[in-house]
């Protein structure tokens, strides 16, 4: 038996199908398995489980058939490098989704001029046993490299090549099918990747993705003037009217926009070791001149930081896959700074990181930025630097200076960036005590939250000392959650409150706080989110948003929209909470079975999906360029030279500083 047994053995290992099919089936199961482990799908049913363990299987062999037409030894050699790229792929996924509770499109490959800035971060990402991910291919180079595996000379026909291959694509076929039989229209509505990988495959969704972005790509080539009538009917349909109490109540009034990085809203007046983590602003939602707003949601995606900046400037949805930033930034925008220097207005925006870092200082150019004082205008000691720039304080320290010479009326944003995962912070600076989760980011996540508060306080203080205060609307609104769900654990110590799909939403909520000097404030419950700031501010400076295509509301309109699309299709609303196709009670969390509500989120799911289908139109297609709104000049961007800028006012500083001497 022992013979046989090892003549077996040996001709299954003589053949080249064998060493095929060993591949074959670790790269099925190790995908299956990290698909299992690694990402939360929401795997629910046996047919969800049964397709999660199906769906490797006809991607690793359609994938893997590639190598059978090399010859002789090529055919190996070429296995191992398709294994090696597709376990690559996975484990990038894996890492990738660590972070943002996402997977990787091909938009964010380009994103290359972030990841300088991000390298440091990625290794808070990496966990003890992700050698793992890599020993298989060890195995099999080891199989080959001490000859339990010999090489078979002998090339493979067509008809095999094409049998294996078929096999398949009949696998991926019958999957297809069977997730299409589960979930009607899933390549059709597919804004949620989790589905996508979840009934396909990590494989099949990288196809996917390929084929979503390339169609995006090929929208500005097909648009014509005739695509924005559509749009244009639905936004005007969809116009709030201004609250007569609230339009124009800040006319002519500067505007200080104060991006509060990963801050969310379980932060107020949240309590550690008996303190206060933001004190100074739970102190703001009690401010006679402060509107407070707790359902103030994020819809950001893939972009985070800058999605929140597209949505606040254009009152457009960022795109499901990458950023608009990187991939859309020669694009025509009718954005907020562009709107208001009609008005008179100088825009600038400030930010202690470098000018590339998500194309910035180029998308701003579009969006019709005077000045752009980015990590070239700060003295960047590196002491006072953190992983993605400037520390908070130094920030506004040095940015007063810039603000004291900006001509008014203004229009400003503020990018802090301390308070960024994975929340480093030196023991000097830290005046509260970390948590004690055991989670090093969700515990490092309050010291730097104290931090960015403190911040805050201290840039009030100038405002007040300067009188700007008293002549400027200020706007602070969290950019996107600051802990994904992959923190479960943790977030129920923080929270005192088991975790669930229903309490990851509610997560999402940021702060949002307007202050415009003379105008009552207090809490405000109203459902909103980051699209909404840019006609709300509009409104504010008593400019009507109507002739703009956008697609937020005034937050202060009696006829405000609260329903609040997220980009993967989910959304919220005061009544009706969806999440992966379900529907619950936004007010106890209970999942929905009465047949008439579940009828009403349909009708819900299907405006979400509208709002969001032709805000992409007008993104990929760059519809703006068709559109000219009246009294609007559209923006030149060869006007914009932000380096040029820095030697202008450099020269105006040493100018100065002359002067000063003389008098001296």
């Amino acid at each position: 038996m022992d013979n046989l047994s090892k003549k077996g053995q040996s001709l299954f290992f003589d053949k080249y199908i064998g060493f095929f099919m060993l591949a074959v089936f670790f790269l099925w199961m190790k995908t299956y398995i990290t698909q299992l482990t690694q990402f939360n799908l929401g795997v629910d049913s046996p047919i969800q489980q049964f397709l999660l363990f199906l769906n490797p299987l006809g991607s690793s062999l359609i994938f893997l058939s590639l190598a059978l037409f090399f010859k002789g030894r090529r055919k190996y050699i070429a296995t191992l490098v398709i294994y090696s790229i597709m376990s690559f792929l996975l484990y990038a996924n894996v890492v990738y989704y660590r972070s943002f509770t996402d997977f990787i499109t091909l938009p964010t490959l380009t994103m290359t001029q972030n990841f300088a800035d991000v390298s440091k971060s990625v290794t808070t990402l990496l966990r003890p046993y992700d050698f793992l991910f890599f020993i298989d291919i060890l195995f099999l180079i080891g199989l080959l490299a001490f000859k339990f595996v010999k090489i078979e000379k002998k090339d493979y026909g067509k008809r095999r090549m094409v049998a294996v291959l078929s096999l398949g694509l009949a696998i991926s076929c019958a999957n297809l099918g069977l997730a299409e039989a589960d979930r009607p229209q899933l390549l059709t509505r597919g804004f949620d990747r989790n589905y996508i990988v979840k009934y396909l495959g990590m494989y099949n969704y990288t196809i996917y993705d390929a084929v979503q972005s390339t169609k995006a790509s090929a929208q500005r080539v097909m648009a014509d003037s005739n695509d924005t009538t559509e749009v244009v009917n639905f936004t005007q349909s969809n116009y709030a009217e201004p609250n007569p109490e609230t339009f124009g109540i800040g006319k002519d009034m500067n505007v200080i926009y104060l991006h509060l990085e990963s801050i969310q809203t379980f932060l107020m007046n949240y309590e550690l070791h008996g303190e206060e983590v933001t004190p100074f602003l739970n102190s703001l939602i009690e401010e006679e001149n402060t509107t407070y707003f707790d359902n103030f949601f994020h819809q950001t995606a893939q972009g985070k930081t800058a999605d929140a900046e597209f949505m606040l400037e254009n009152s457009l949805y960022g795109l499901p896959q990458g950023s608009a930033f990187t991939t859309k930034g020669m694009n025509t925008f009718h954005a907020a700074p562009a709107i208001l220097k009609e008005k008179g207005y100088t825009s600038a925006v400030f930010h202690g990181n470098n000018g590339t870092f998500w194309n910035r200082n180029e998308i701003y150019k579009g969006f019709g930025y005077d000045r752009f004082y980015d990590a070239s205008y700060f003295d960047m000691n590196s002491d006072n630097l953190t992983d993605y720039g400037l520390m908070d304080k130094p920030f506004f320290e040095q940015s007063e200076a810039y603000l004291d010479e900006l001509p008014q009326p203004f229009y400003s944003k503020f990018i802090t960036v301390t308070h960024h995962y994975p929340y480093p912070l030196d023991e000097e600076e830290a005046t509260i005590d970390k948590h004690t989760t055991g989670d090093p980011s969700v515990d490092n996540y309050f010291q730097t939250a104290r931090y960015a508060d403190e911040a805050l306080e201290e840039f009030f203080n100038y405002l007040k000392e300067s009188g700007l205060y008293d002549n400027s609307i200020i706007v602070m609104y969290g950019d996107h959650y600051g802990i994904s769900s992959s923190h479960k654990k943790a977030m129920e110590q923080v929270l005192d409150t088991e975790y669930n799909d229903f309490l990851d939403t509610s997560l999402q909520r940021v702060p949002l706080f307007i202050r415009v000097p003379g105008m009552e404030g207090g809490t405000n419950h109203e459902y909103a989110g980051q699209i909404d700031l840019k006609p709300t501010l509009l409104h504010l400076l008593g400019i009507d948003s109507k002739e703009y295509i956008h697609f937020g509301t005034d937050i202060f309109s009696k006829e405000h929209d609260d329903l609040i699309p997220f980009r993967n299709g989910d959304f919220v609303s005061p009544t009706i909470t969806a999440i992966g196709g379900k529907y619950y009670d936004s007010n106890t969390g209970e999942l929905i079975e009465d047949e008439e509500v579940i009828a009403k989120g349909d009708e819900m799911n299907e405006n979400v999906e509208q709002k969001l289908a032709y805000s992409d139109k007008v993104v990929n297609a760059d519809l703006l360029r068709f559109y000219e709104p009246e009294n609007f000049t559209p923006v030149n961007r060869s006007d914009y030279d932000y380096a040029d800028f820095k030697k202008l006012f450099t020269d105006t500083e040493s100018s100065t500083n002359s002067n000063d001497m003389i008098r001296e």
